[in-house]
């Protein structure tokens, strides 16, 4: 019989992590930057250059901080796949102890799990060692340049969203007009990577609009406190 496959959501957690964080930041922190700059009586043109820097500067930071941090625990994947590794070559009837110990734990006989050990070992020694002794699997494994990637495009794309309101809003009602519709691209994230990761969309939305309608808030009344003009 041909074999069953399924999809299943945590596949997407390398991308799906890096692609929400970075669209949330870049609706947050952009939409946050224009509303300080514009309750602090700035021109239109010198809120929409603001902007503009802002999701340049944040897209770039947004990639280099990803890579950065996932490149570190891809090293420390390495460094435990050599160590296991070595530890299967030099001291192979201790690894073989502690993963019947392992199969043991979760609820296996000793002669069974003496048996399941041996059968995973000569099929993948490494592969079943860097699975059920420390966790290690393929769509957990670190990918720093994908991270890196989804991270800049998704942060580009939703610093985009509250940007294009600039142009499209009044001086006067700029504050409240980028404020409410980031709330809403918030509100649409939310429930965009709810539904992608399986999670209660209700949940996810009022979470990330509430840290966004305090990010925007806190902004604003330091713009207004300041009020100065950017020239």
């Amino acid at each position: 019989m041909p074999r069953h496959k399924e999809a299943h959501l945590i596949d997407r957690i390398g991308w799906l992590r890096a692609s929400v964080l970075g669209a949330n930041d870049g609706i947050v922190s952009t939409a946050s930057l224009i509303v300080g700059v514009a309750a602090a009586q700035a021109s239109p043109a010198n809120v929409l250059l603001t902007g503009i820097a802002g999701l340049v500067a944040g897209a770039m930071s947004m990639a280099a901080g990803e890579y950065v941090s996932v490149s570190s625990q891809a090293d420390t994947e390495s460094a435990d796949r050599a160590r296991e590794k070595l530890e299967l070559e030099t001291i192979p009837e201790k690894e073989r102890e502690e993963l019947v110990g392992i199969y043991e734990a979760r609820g296996l006989d000793r002669a069974l799990a003496e048996q399941v050990a041996d059968k995973l070992t000569a099929h993948d020694a490494l592969a079943t060692h860097l699975r059920d002794e420390l966790g290690m699997a393929a769509h957990t494994s670190a990918r720093p340049v994908q991270a890196a990637l989804a991270s800049a495009a998704s942060f580009a794309v939703g610093a985009s969203l509250p940007l294009a309101m600039v142009p499209l809003s009044s001086a006067s009602s700029l504050t409240w007009s980028v404020s409410i519709a980031a709330l809403l691209f918030l509100a649409l994230l939310g429930a965009i990577g709810a539904k992608a990761g399986g999670a209660p969309i209700g949940k996810a939305v009022l979470r990330v609009t509430f840290w966004g309608a305090f990010a925007m808030a806190a902004t604003a009344a330091i713009g207004s406190l300041f009020g100065t003009s950017v020239a």
